[in-house]
C-alpha cells in the first residue's frame, strides 16, 4: 500500500518529490516529539496547558531542526531533481544520480543528526523545566528523557525517508548500467540493527514506564502487574510491528527480489535483473547478481557464435576442461567428402549463388556426421574433413564413419541440386590436440591417416565409386557391411600399395544374389 502511494506522488510530482519527502518527515518527527512530550509529563503529571505549551515548543524547534538538516543537503537534491527532468540521462549522470539517491538519507542524517537533537531536545527540555516546575534535577531527566525518543525519531526518519525516496531509487536503477562502478556508502545491515533495536526498546520501556504510572494510584501490586503485563505486550507489538514493517522493506524485499532473478537464470533466462536499490551489502549481492547474469549472457552467446564455426560437441568438451591441452595419440576414422564438378558448376554460377549452394550442401551433410557422433574438423574449399573417435573414443567409429558417408551420399543425391559427391575413409592412429598460434586454436587431428583419407577420396575419380574405404577400416569395422574390393591402389606419397574397397550398393548385391542362384 505505502509503495503504491509514493510511485503515485512521485508520477504526479517529479523532480519535485524529494521536496515533498522532507514535509513527510518533517510532520513524521513533529509527531514523535509531541507524543515524547506527552510520554514524560506522565512520570511529572503537570496540568493540560503546561503540557500543550512545552509539546508546542518541541514541535516548532523539531521541525525548524528537520528543515535546517534537508536544508543542508539541498545541492544534492538539486542534482538529483535534474536527472529526473532530463529525457536521456548519460550513464555516467545515472550513477552519480544513483550514487546520490541511495546515500541521500544517510548523509542527511550523519551531517546534521546531533545538530538535530541538540535543537529539538534542549529547547524543549529547558521550556519543561519553567514550565513543569521541576527544578535542575528534573531538567536533566528530561534532556536525558528526551534523548530516547530522539533516538527513535532519527532511526524512524531514516527508515521512513529510505522507504518515501524508493521510486526515485527504482527509476534511477532502471536505467543503470550493469558495469557501473559499485563502491558502498551506505548504513551496513550490522550499524542498522545495531541501531534500530536499542532504540526501539528503550523507547518502548520509556512508554511502558509512562503509561503505568498514569495507573500507579491502584495500590494493588497485582494490578499494577497485570498493567505492567498489558501495557508491554500492547507496545512490544506495536513497536515489533513497526520495525520489522520498516526493516523488511529495506532487508527482505532486496532478497526476495534476488531470489526471484535467481529463479528466472535457472529456468534459462539469462536477461534477469534485480534493481539495485540500496548502497550497501544487499546493493552490492544485487550489482554482483545482474554482473553474474551478464557474464552468463556473454558466455552463453560466446557458446552460440564458437559453435556456429566450431563443432558444438568440441565447444561442449572444451568449456567442460574435457579437451587435453597437450596431444594426445588416438585411433579414429577420418572421412573426407567432396562436390564433384563443383569448380564447372562454380564458373557458371554468380558468386551469391555459389556461396548458397555450397551452404546448402554442407546443411545437409554436417548434420549428418554429427548424428553419427562424429565432428567436423574442417571444410576445405568444396568438401570437408570428419572425425570419428576424438576427442571422445568411439570404439565403432569405423562403422560410423561409413554408415555416414553412405547417409551423406543418400542426402546429397536426393536434393535438388544436382551435384553428387565422394567420400573416402581411413582409420588408424592419429594425434589429436588442440594445433595453431598465435592465440588462435583448432581441435584437430593429424598424421599419415588423415593423409591417406583425401588420397583415398580423390580416387573415387578413378573407380568410378561413390565412396571408398581402406583396409585399415575395414578390419575395424564391428558390424557386418557388404564390402567389395577394388584392388590395391598406388597413393601419393605411400611407398606402398592400398587396399581400398567400396560399399556393395543395392543393385550390386541383387545382381550377385542372382548370379548365385544361376
Amino acid at each position: 500500500m505505502i509503495d503504491h502511494l509514493t510511485r503515485r506522488g512521485y508520477a504526479a510530482l517529479g523532480s519535485r518529490y524529494p521536496v515533498a519527502v522532507v514535509g513527510v518527515t518533517v510532520a513524521e518527527s513533529v509527531g514523535i516529539a509531541v507524543i515524547s512530550v506527552a510520554i514524560i509529563a506522565t512520570f511529572y503529571r503537570p496540568d493540560l496547558a503546561a503540557v500543550a505549551a512545552v509539546a508546542g515548543v518541541g514541535a516548532v524547534m523539531t521541525a525548524c531542526s528537520v528543515v535546517l538538516s534537508a536544508w543542508r543537503a539541498r545541492d544534492e537534491r538539486r542534482q538529483l531533481g535534474e536527472w529526473i527532468r532530463r529525457s536521456h540521462p548519460t550513464p555516467r549522470e545515472t550513477a552519480q544520480a544513483w550514487e546520490v539517491v541511495t546515500t541521500l538519507t544517510l548523509e542527511q542524517y550523519r551531517r546534521s543528526s546531533a545538530v538535530v537533537v541538540l535543537l529539538s531536545v534542549v529547547p524543549t527540555g529547558l521550556a519543561a523545566a519553567a514550565w513543569w516546575d521541576i527544578g535542575w534535577g528534573g531538567l536533566a531527566a528530561v534532556l536525558l528523557a528526551g534523548m530516547i525518543p530522539g533516538l527513535y525519531a532519527t532511526v524512524l526518519s531514516y527508515s521512513i525517508g529510505e522507504r518515501l525516496l524508493l521510486p526515485v531509487v527504482e527509476h534511477v536503477a532502471s536505467s543503470l548500467p550493469d558495469d557501473f562502478t559499485f563502491s558502498p556508502r551506505g548504513l551496513p545491515l550490522r550499524k542498522r540493527l545495531m541501531l534500530a533495536v536499542p532504540a526501539y526498546t528503550t523507547t518502548s520501556a520509556v512508554l511502558v514506564g509512562g503509561l503505568v504510572g498514569l495507573g500507579a494510584d491502584d495500590g494493588s501490586p497485582s494490578g499494577r502487574l497485570a498493567l505492567t503485563v498489558g501495557v508491554s505486550m500492547a507496545i512490544g507489538l506495536f513497536m515489533s510491528f513497526e520495525l520489522t514493517g520498516l526493516l523488511a522493506g529495506s532487508i527482505t524485499r532486496p532478497l526476495l527480489d534476488v531470489r526471484t532473478q535467481l529463479a528466472r537464470v535457472r529456468d534459462g533466462d539469462l536477461t534477469a535483473r534485480t534493481p539495485v536499490l540500496s548502497n550497501d551489502e544487499l546493493g552490492e549481492l544485487a550489482r554482483d547478481f545482474n554482473t553474474m547474469a551478464r557474464d552468463l549472457a556473454e558466455r552463453e552467446e560466446l557458446r552460440e557464435h564458437f559453435g556456429t564455426y566450431v563443432d558444438r560437441e568440441i565447444v561442449r568438451l572444451i568449456l567442460a576442461g574435457e579437451v587435453p591441452q597437450e596431444g594426445f595419440e588416438v585411433e579414429v576414422s577420418v572421412l573426407f567428402v567432396d562436390v564433384r564438378g563443383f569448380t564447372r558448376y562454380a564458373e557458371r554460377r554468380p558468386a551469391p549463388e555459389v556461396v548458397e549452394t555450397l551452404n546448402g550442401l554442407f546443411a545437409e551433410m554436417v548434420p549428418v556426421v554429427e548424428a553419427y557422433g562424429g565432428h567436423v574438423d574442417k571444410f576445405i574449399g568444396d568438401g570437408l574433413m570428419a572425425v570419428f573417435g576424438a576427442p571422445a573414443p568411439q570404439p565403432d567409429h569405423a562403422d560410423r564413419a561409413l554408415d555416414a558417408a553412405r547417409m551423406i551420399l543418400d542426402a546429397v543425391h536426393l536434393g535438388s541440386t544436382g551435384l553428387r559427391v565422394a567420400a573416402g575413409i581411413n582409420s588408424g592412429p592419429v594425434v589429436a590436440g588442440p594445433i595453431g598460434g598465435a592465440g588462435r586454436l583448432n581441435f584437430s587431428v593429424i598424421g599419415d591417416v588423415v593423409n591417406v583419407a583425401a588420397r583415398v577420396e580423390a580416387a573415387t575419380r578413378d573407380t568410378g565409386d561413390d565412396v571408398l574405404l581402406t583396409a585399415a577400416t575395414r578390419d575395424l569395422l564391428t558390424r557386418p557391411h557388404a564390402l567389395v574390393s577394388r584392388g590395391e591402389l598406388a597413393l601419393k606419397g605411400k611407398s606402398q600399395p592400398v587396399e581400398v574397397l567400396a560399399p556393395v550398393s543395392t543393385v550390386e548385391r541383387d545382381l550377385v544374389a542372382e548370379a548365385s542362384t544361376v
